[in-house]
């Protein structure tokens, strides 16, 4: 992920928190401060398909999030001293999980839609749709994975052996 060309020339990144069943993202998110790059991450408004991409201020930040009832850590509800990222530059690079992709750049996320609904909000941007990097292992992998019309099919997946 380091090393991949896209996350070397972006500057505003956005990355999830994981879940136990996902790819961890710590030692991603300590690189993209590292490196002197913006942070941001979601923030999911419960019951809806609302989601926004809040600016975390370092690393060390994330231990002041609000635990919610998903088990994710993200800023409260309250926080409104936070950058959401399209109230300003936008975003060069969102990360992504799923539940399972495939190769076509389909992808399985919880049910709700926020990634999609948050993608249609970039496209209506300034600095229009980041690029999209899904970060998967290799057993999410799938031959098919289903897709309603509102899907949005991410630009890559990164996975073991890929």
């Amino acid at each position: 992920v380091i090393g991949h060309p896209k996350y070397q020339e972006s500057k505003r990144i956005a990355i999830f928190l994981s879940m136990p069943d996902e790819i961890q993202t710590e030692e991603i998110i300590n690189d993209i401060f590292k490196q002197g790059k913006e942070c941001f991450i979601p923030r999911y408004k419960p019951h809806s398909n609302h989601m926004d991409m809040l600016k975390l201020s370092s690393a060390e930040d994330i231990s002041s999030l609000t635990l919610t009832s998903w088990n994710i850590l993200q800023p409260s509800d309250d926080d409104s001293v936070r950058e959401e990222a399209l109230a300003g530059g936008g975003l060069d690079l969102i990360f992504m999980p799923g539940l399972g992709f495939d190769k076509k750049g389909n992808r399985l996320g919880r049910g709700k839609g926020y990634y999609d609904t948050y993608l249609e909000r970039c496209m209506k941007h300034p600095s229009g749709k980041p690029y999209t990097i899904a970060l998967a292992f290799r057993e999410q992998i799938c031959e098919s994975v289903p897709v309603a019309e509102n899907d949005v099919q991410v630009d890559e997946i990164l996975y073991e052996d890929c």
